[in-house]
Formats: C-alpha cells, structure tokens, sequence
C-alpha cells in the first residue's frame, strides 16, 4: 500500500491504526512514496524544491510540547507518522530523503543558523556541490529554495554532515575549516 524505503514494524501499524489521524498518516506516507517516484528524475534544482515543499506541509511544533524535552532529533519515519516536528526534523528528513533519491551525501549538509529578526537558532538543509561558491537553503519557514546569500534573514553559523563539518563565513558565503571526523 505504501511506497517509502523506511520500514514499518508492528508497533509503527500499531501506532497508525489506532490514532484517530490514521487516514492523515496513511495519505502522508503514501503521498511521500509517490513525491520519491515522481522526483527521481527531475534535474537538481527542481528535485530539490519538490522534496522541500513537500516536507514543508509537516506541521512545525516545538518538542518541548510534543516530546516533553527541549531537544528531540526524530528519524525521518517518526517525523512522517508524527506529522509534525521542529527545525532539526524538517532538515533531517530532507536530507535522508535527498540521499534516498540520489543527492551525494558530500553535497548536503545540515546547518545551524540564526534568524536574526528573532535571535533564535534554527536548522536548515544546505546544498552545495564543488561548482557553487554559495549552497543553497532548503528551509521549513519557506517554500523558496533560495542560495544562502539571498537569505539575508540567516546568519550562518556551521554546517556538518556525516564526514565533515564547517564553519560558515558570513563574508565570503564558503565553506571553511574542514574537520574530518
């Protein structure tokens, strides 16, 4: 019934048949197996901004309300059935989707930043491939995948992923200090 590469176990059916938001969570899963067909081909850019809108129609909630804790990291399948999470949530499970769908895992990383207006820290996606002198934003406040130095409500702060991670130099919008893990 539904198409996605996570696997379900007895307590995620458990899970699913018994809330009252079965039919949402049902029609989630299998509108994500079908964004994951429709977009395997699409060239980059359009990839990119079908896998954030889609993940962006997840409602946003605070994990201190919906897990009790300040800081909770769910896996892609916990946010898809929960149908809501934070910031982290959001750019996790793009991410995993995106690598699912072919997107090098060195091109992708997640970020910490601040939103100025606010002064809140907040995480996004960040591609960016060896060519692009500036990645570019998948975020949960916006549809629009935007290059980072469009974003000028951001300030950048670092970016890893599961080899590396950077600092951010809000001047040149580059990559700096390496590390390997």
């Amino acid at each position: 019934m539904f198409s996605y590469n996570f696997i379900l176990n007895s307590k995620d059916y458990q899970k699913i048949n018994s809330s009252p938001k079965r039919s949402f969570i049902e029609k989630r899963l299998e509108k994500y197996g079908e964004l994951k067909v429709k977009v395997k081909d699409f060239e980059l850019i359009k990839k990119l901004s079908h896998v954030n809108s889609f993940i962006n129609k997840i409602l946003p909630e605070l994990d201190n309300k919906s897990v009790g804790i300040d800081d909770y990291w769910a896996t892609p399948k916990e946010f898809l059935l929960n149908g809501y999470g934070d910031c982290e949530d959001f750019a996790i499970a793009k991410y995993f989707t995106l690598l699912e769908l072919g997107i090098d895992k060195n091109d992708l990383y997640l970020a910490n930043v601040i939103i100025k207006k606010k002064n809140e820290s907040h995480m996004v996606l960040l591609y960016k491939d060896k060519k692009m002198k500036t990645p570019i934003v998948l975020d949960n406040i916006i549809n629009q995948i935007l290059p980072l130095n469009k974003r000028a409500d951001l300030t950048q702060i670092a970016a890893f992923n599961e080899s590396s991670w950077y600092r951010l130099n809000n001047n040149e919008l580059t990559f700096h200090s390496a590390v390997n893990f």
